[in-house]
């Protein structure tokens, strides 16, 4: 797999009936080593390790509705009362953060209301700090640690 802009950790990857499969720490499962897996594991490895993120916090694949409409957060960070406060969107390596990508973490946040939205292709990382009194966001130079959001 690509080497990213994140720290390098020893990922726990097996072959499964002839597919590679990656150790999600959180799912506490092997899930398919797609790149855009190979992205998540790294950040959730960069967040928890290197930022302070407590694991405990943090969920993969958290499913949402909208009427039928299912739809499935990469990841969400929850606080103390498990309320929702960041949500991150991951996309393969080859995949440009385009506005679409902005768009679809933006219909994440109509239903959660989160203070943070993080999109990372495991190359460049976007975090915005939502600002709902006066209607907007605004881009930070890094992700902050645990202890400052």
């Amino acid at each position: 797999m690509q080497v990213l802009n994140l720290p390098p950790y020893a990922a726990k990857v097996t072959c499964r009936d002839g597919k590679r499969m990656i150790f999600d720490k959180l799912r506490r499962k092997y899930v398919s080593l797609t790149p855009e897996e190979w992205v998540r594991q790294h950040f959730v490895n960069y967040l928890t390790v290197h930022m302070g993120y407590p694991s405990s916090m943090l969920a993969n694949e958290v499913e949402l509705s909208i009427g039928q409409k299912r739809l499935r957060c990469d990841s969400v960070l929850y606080g103390l009362r498990a309320e929702p406060r960041m949500i991150i969107e991951y996309k393969a390596p080859t995949v440009s953060l385009t506005q679409k990508v902005f768009d679809q973490i933006s219909v994440y946040n109509l239903l959660l209301h989160v203070d943070y939205l993080i999109v990372s292709n495991g190359l460049l990382h976007y975090c915005c700090k939502m600002d709902y009194d006066n209607q907007k966001y605004l881009f930070l130079e890094g992700i902050p640690s645990y202890e400052n959001i």
